[in-house]
Order: structure tokens, then C-alpha cells, then sequence
């Protein structure tokens, strides 16, 4: 369904050692916004909900939520470090178009 590059199961990784609170994985969610219709929105995670799908790599688990799921199917997360910005970058093969930012599609 989802798959994560090493770059960004690094950056998991890293983001689950620093958490205030304990948590296995990160979830990566859809909804409706952005600039070109639908946005990412990713956050920690310590348990699998009712529907979920768990992609389970190198020891990171993403959680993906039934209404997300269709949106990200073969989706490919990496994780760029660049001398303007940092993040992940998603290349969604669902998306028709996508904004500028890389963090909305349509």
C-alpha cells in the first residue's frame, strides 16, 4: 500500500525517539483542503483503529485509515533534506495534480 524509502524510516525513526509521548509508528492520513483539493497529514501514532491498514517496514509502522486508504495506495514517502526546507515528500501515484508545496493533490 504505502512505501516508506530508507531516508524516511529514518526520519520515523528519529521522530519516535524524541516523542513526549510513546508511540509504534506514524499515521498518514487524507482529508479534503490544500490548495489543490486533498492534503497529507501525518502524525504519531501508538495504536492500530477499527479499518486501519498497518505497512510495517524496518520496524516502522504506518497507520492508514479506510477513507485514506484508496488515496494512497502505491504511494511512495521519502524524506529530503535540502539547504531551503526538510520534509517528506510524497509521490502518490493517485494523484492527478499537485501543488507546489508537495503537500496537497488532486
Amino acid at each position: 500500500m504505502i512505501t516508506l524509502t530508507e531516508n524516511a524510516v529514518a526520519a520515523v525513526k528519529a521522530a519516535l525517539s524524541r516523542a513526549a509521548e510513546p508511540a509504534d509508528g506514524v499515521r498518514i492520513m487524507v482529508q479534503a483542503g490544500g490548495c489543490a483539493g486533498f492534503q497529507y497529514l501525518m502524525g504519531l501514532e501508538s495504536i492500530s483503529r477499527e479499518g486501519d491498514t498497518v505497512v510495517e517496514t524496518d520496524g516502522v509502522k504506518v497507520f492508514v485509515d479506510v477513507g485514506s486508504q484508496p488515496h494512497v495506495a502505491g504511494m511512495t514517502v521519502d524524506f529530503v533534506t535540502g539547504f531551503e526546507s526538510s520534509g517528506f515528500v510524497f509521490d502518490n501515484p493517485n494523484a492527478r495534480e499537485k501543488c507546489a508545496c508537495g503537500k496537497s493533490f488532486g
